[in-house]
């Protein structure tokens, strides 16, 4: 079972990025998958849920209308489309996967998912 992140890396504060996390080992579509980052000084930090089916997403408020999930039941696939980056949004951005759905602030521990990847790092300059 295997969750990789992608897409990562340094950029400019108004700037874009699209992060890519693609899953194998189990069946994509019966899970919820999630966005989860992680910052030195804050720790972690619940960011997005995307529903396994229905296309329902959710957003901490931090983030509602710069970032977009979505998630591709074919190709195994969930994006992160961040728009109007910010230095806040520095972090180790996380995908993780549970049959259990979760929104909301309360969602960041890592045991409330089955399946977690290994993060890759987002760095916006001011």
């Amino acid at each position: 079972v295997q969750l990789v992140e992608s897409g990562g890396g340094l950029v400019q504060a108004g700037g874009s990025l699209r992060l890519s996390c693609a899953a194998s080992g189990f069946t994509f579509p019966d899970l919820h998958m999630f966005w989860i980052r992680q910052t030195p000084g804050k720790g972690l930090e619940w960011v997005s849920s995307a529903e396994s089916l229905g296309g329902r997403t959710t957003y901490a408020d931090s983030v509602r209308g710069r970032f977009t999930t979505s998630r591709d039941n074919v190709k195994n696939t969930v994006y992160l489309q961040m728009n109007n980056l910010k230095p806040e949004d520095t972090a180790v951005y996380y995908c993780a996967g549970s049959k259990n759905w979760c929104s909301g602030y309360v969602c960041y521990e890592k045991y409330l998912y089955d399946y977690w990847g290994q993060g890759t790092q987002v760095t916006v300059s001011s």
